[in-house]
């Protein structure tokens, strides 16, 4: 494609970019992640699902998906008559970032990233000899950093539809990787980091649907400590070692 999805929408909103990015980089054996392509125009077609133009089988999983989200139960008011509680969840909707003081190092961090754009700029790191030491999220877009100073000596990772692939995990714990990053976008995907180099000697997680203090309490007593959460739709992941 000779026109850039960045100039062939420069003067659309952004998920139009996103979504001509996805597509023109998509290979042509790969299914079309059609609940994605919906996803992107989330914040533009209104808080009312059922208007979406497009009806598809992505299109309803997601409507689904957005009504479990909004979620009523009634009880009653002094003057005996039901009073309607609406408990919605809300994305994060701003980047936030954190500088630590340290020694100079090379580093590195790309932002907005659809999926089709991340194995290039981590495989671009890896010829570098850069490792992924944090990945964060904003809605269905992605934020990678790479730097030099991780100690690091092997890294892989997963982009997968599930939310903390249990197989995966597994499968990479018994090869000595151990996670060491992780985030959800609204979609639903997760992107899970493994290394090995890393100081843990070993290593396990939780996913709930509210926050796991107990869990993280019983993880300290026995002398874990508690790396990282996530959290996602009414979900957390919370990783101890």
């Amino acid at each position: 494609m000779a026109t850039s999805p960045e100039s062939l929408c420069c003067f659309c909103p952004l998920p139009f970019r996103y979504f001509v990015d996805s597509v023109v980089n998509l290979k042509f054996d790969e299914e079309p992640n059609y609940a994605q392509y919906i996803s992107f125009f989330d914040d533009i077609l209104g808080p009312n699902p059922d208007v979406r133009p497009l009806i598809t089988k992505g299109a309803q999983e997601l409507i689904q998906v957005g009504l479990k989200r909004g979620r009523l139960s009634l009880d009653e008011g002094e003057d005996g008559q039901p009073i309607k509680r609406v408990h919605i969840g809300m994305p994060a909707t701003q980047w936030i970032s954190v500088y630590n003081g340290r020694h100079p190092m090379k580093q590195r961090y790309h932002y907005n990233m659809t999926d089709s754009r991340l194995a290039q700029h981590i495989e671009k790191g890896d010829e570098d000899d850069l490792f992924i030491s944090a990945v964060s999220s904003y809605q269905n877009l992605w934020a990678v950093i790479m730097d030099a100073g991780t100690g690091f000596t092997c890294q892989i990772y997963e982009l997968s539809l599930y939310f903390l692939h249990k197989e995966w995990i597994m499968e990479q714990w018994e090869n000595n990787y151990y996670i060491n990053a992780l985030a959800r976008v609204q979609n639903g995907s997760s992107l899970v980091v493994v290394s090995k180099g890393t100081t843990y000697v070993q290593q396990s997680y939780k996913v709930s649907n509210s926050f796991p203090f107990k869990w993280i309490n019983k993880k300290w007593r026995g002398g874990d400590l508690n790396m990282v959460t996530e959290q996602g739709w009414f979900t957390y992941g919370t990783i101890c070692v």
